[in-house]
């Protein structure tokens, strides 16, 4: 509780409402992920259903993640990580609820209004036109609640963590209106791509990347029981990244109708970027030397250091396939698609999983079900991995065939089929591991009758 006005400081309910709203975003956009794999292999089930057409389901399938898995997650990882850091409650318990509500009526609309058909013709902005004033106003509406504690926490030092959530808002509302508007009504062309890849990338990279690593500052420390390694180390991270990322996002479009001075200095900025990475990653390396047989014992920390891992895979990966040499082999291949898994659940999805392994035992004072925990870890960990390994060999292999003016395109598709097959048994097995920490987490909360006999006794003894 608060001295002032003895509310709590963290509104539990709350935190957990938004990480419940992910999951069942995420069950729901698997679902449609799955299904998509199945139109590949010739085996779709709703053939000739509009709504449910292949086109549609691949949007719903990847604006879910984003939007309904992602966003709702970290919000839920903000309201328990800024008050715990600001001494302070959110500004208001009203505004924090009205959010909840309005972000899951957004989610919905967008998904139905995609299955529906009225998709803005913009790549990642496919949110339908009618829905993205009420993202920006959600947008600024959180802004608002998060920055009350935040700046009357002014004159005690702010940790990194705050830096990097204050940036993501800030870069968020003015990306949004920049990339679902001005490509489709202002900047026609070339100009626009430009500025449409602008949009694709920092949503990852100034949305995602900063409130993903703002909030893996607060949670693996809390986890390991020790400071992070350097404060000095994390900023650099923080305005390396503010300087790089926003030059990377041509790459999105290279051997395109940009003029190839941009395309060239997106290349450069995507391998300099790597400075970044390597920081950052390197400071939670040193964070946990000395304690990693903790990786032994924790679920949280093994889906945070997972996933740092496939940040550093990810990364690595982009280095090379920005260059033009390797754009002329995977342009438009399922190589593009394996790099997109690998970050947007190896990496981000992971380490939500970590938070929830780490709040669900504080919240509710019981320890996840051990079994249960490890096996979500390793099919989601063991399943995303050999996808996106299949996924680049399948790109590889389409590349190579596509440069080959003897033969015929319809042979790449054929040559396919068994990455696609074993992308389909992938998911399958990632669908499980999700299940299973479903489970997880809902025996966390609602333990047996037994488990609760056999706890009380323990507290008796």
């Amino acid at each position: 509780m608060t001295e002032t006005n003895k509310i709590p400081l963290v509104d539990e309910p709350l935190v957990r409402a938004h990480f419940i709203a992910g999951f069942a975003c995420l069950l729901f956009s698997v679902t449609g992920g799955l299904l998509y794999s199945l139109q590949l292999l010739g085996m779709y089930p709703f053939p000739g259903t509009e709504m449910l057409s292949p086109g549609r389901v691949r949007m719903f399938h990847t604006n879910m993640i984003a939007y309904g898995w992602i966003v709702n997650a970290f919000i839920g990882g903000l309201c328990y990580v800024v008050p715990k850091l600001t001494d302070r409650p959110l500004a208001s318990k009203a505004l924090s609820w009205t959010i909840f509500v309005a972000w899951q009526a957004i989610v919905l609309l967008t998904a139905f209004g995609i299955l529906l058909g009225h998709a803005q013709g913009v790549e990642w902005g496919e949110t339908p036109i009618f829905v993205d004033p009420l993202v920006i106003l959600g947008v600024v509406l959180l802004g608002i609640n998060l920055l009350v504690p935040i700046l009357k926490a002014k004159n005690e030092p702010y940790y990194v963590s705050i830096w990097y959530f204050v940036a993501a808002i800030i870069w968020t509302a003015l990306n949004y209106i920049m990339g679902n508007y001005l490509p489709q009504y202002v900047v026609p062309g070339t100009g626009g791509a430009a500025i449409s890849s602008a949009f694709i990338h920092n949503l990852v990279g100034l949305l995602v990347t900063p409130i993903g690593w703002g909030l893996l500052y607060y949670f693996v420390p809390a986890e390991i029981k020790k400071p992070i390694y350097s404060h000095a180390l994390s900023l650099i991270g923080f305005w390396s990244l503010a300087f790089f990322y926003p030059l990377n996002s041509v790459h999105h479009y290279l051997y395109s109708p940009i003029p190839m001075f941009i395309q060239y200095a997106s290349v450069v900025a995507s391998v300099g970027i790597h400075v970044v990475v390597y920081t950052v990653a390197y400071n939670f390396v040193a964070t946990l030397r000395g304690n990693g047989s903790k990786l032994l014992s924790s679920i949280p920390l093994r889906f945070f250091y997972l996933g740092i891992f496939n940040y550093l895979l990810t990364c690595m990966q982009c280095a090379i396939q920005v260059t033009m040499s390797a754009q002329q082999i995977i342009h438009f291949s399922d190589w593009v698609v394996g790099h997109a898994h690998l970050v947007m659940f190896g990496v981000f999805g992971f380490w939500i999983l970590g938070y929830m392994a780490y709040l669900w035992p504080k919240m509710y004072g019981r320890p996840l079900p051990w079994k249960l925990a490890s096996w979500a870890f390793w099919l989601c960990g063991a399943g995303n991995f050999i996808m996106w390994v299949d996924l680049l060999a399948g790109g590889l292999v389409q590349g190579y065939l596509w440069r080959l003016p003897q033969v015929p395109w319809i042979e790449s598709v054929i040559a396919s089929r068994p990455f696609w097959l074993t992308r389909t048994f992938t998911g399958i097995a990632i669908y499980t591991g999700l299940v299973l920490f479903i489970i997880a987490i809902y025996r966390t909360a609602h333990p047996a009758s037994n488990e609760v006999s056999g706890l009380a006794q323990a507290e008796g003894a």
